[in-house]
């Protein structure tokens, strides 16, 4: 006997669409000094989100590992939050 495998569980999860919030909001650049956005984009950890769950296309992932690390070695970000 044959067994029949059902996509039920990929059918009941459904991914939820995210959109780039700098594309959306048309930012040209990602500054290392605007704090407020970064933070958004890091975990509780500090550890910087990946694009599957902040919903940043690679272009801007890109830009924004890069203003992050920037941050955190001009100190306005925390490397690793005790």
């Amino acid at each position: 006997m044959a067994f029949q495998r059902t996509t039920q569980r990929r059918d009941q999860k459904k991914a939820v669409k995210r959109y780039c919030h700098f594309c959306v909001h048309a930012l040209k650049d990602i500054d290392y000094k605007d704090v407020n956005t970064l933070r958004r984009f890091t975990s509780s950890y500090g550890k910087i989100v990946p694009p599957r769950r902040s919903g940043v296309c690679a272009k801007h992932q890109r830009k924004l590992a890069n203003a992050i690390k920037r941050a955190r070695i001009m100190s306005l970000l925390p490397f690793v939050v005790r």
